[in-house]
């Protein structure tokens, strides 16, 4: 099963954050599902390097139009790299193409990846994939927005996100919705 992670750039190696990823490209990989990710630095460099080093295997999903503010391609752990041109591109890639969908804290560009998926789950006539937030910013966010917009969004629409509080929890849940 592929599994997309999204994420932030920013976290170093060495942070609370890059190692809290790392864990789960781990753990995901010792699952025996496939990581796919934005394919750049941060978290998206810790999930695959997580995954690569526990034998699994890694997607990076990069866009020529990112490469023009932030040169230098994809991290060294990406086994396959998917190439875009634009990011309206890269983002149907990583939105569609996934089994699953995990989300680690970030920030915009984490906060319109994880509403395109939930938006595409809600439009398209076929079952809801695995959609897991981690940490408890996404859970707040997401909590506040529903209870705030409760008229305008179902039940069946709420219950589409789960939310862990580590990539541990993030694992297990998934594996819970497996067939």
């Amino acid at each position: 099963m592929i599994v997309a992670v999204y994420g932030s750039a920013a976290p170093a190696p060495g942070t609370s954050l890059y190692q809290g990823a790392l864990e789960l490209g781990r753990l995901l990989a010792q699952a025996g599902h496939t990581v796919m990710t934005g394919g750049y630095c941060g978290t998206m460099e810790a999930v695959s390097r997580g995954a690569a080093e526990a034998g699994g295997a890694t997607i990076g999903v990069t866009c020529a139009e990112i490469e023009q503010y932030r040169p230098g391609g994809a991290n060294p752990w990406v086994q396959q790299e998917i190439r875009t041109q634009t990011l309206p591109q890269r983002l149907e890639v990583l939105t569609r193409q996934p089994d699953a969908m995990m989300a680690l804290p970030g920030g915009i560009g984490t906060l319109c990846e994880i509403s395109l998926a939930l938006n595409l789950m809600v439009i398209t006539p076929r079952a809801s994939k695995p959609f897991i937030l981690i940490g408890n910013g996404w859970e707040k966010v997401f909590r506040e927005f529903f209870t705030l917009n409760h008229e305008m969004i179902n039940d069946l629409d709420q219950a589409r996100l789960q939310f862990a509080q580590d990539p541990v929890e993030a694992v297990a849940c998934l594996q819970k919705s497996l067939p």
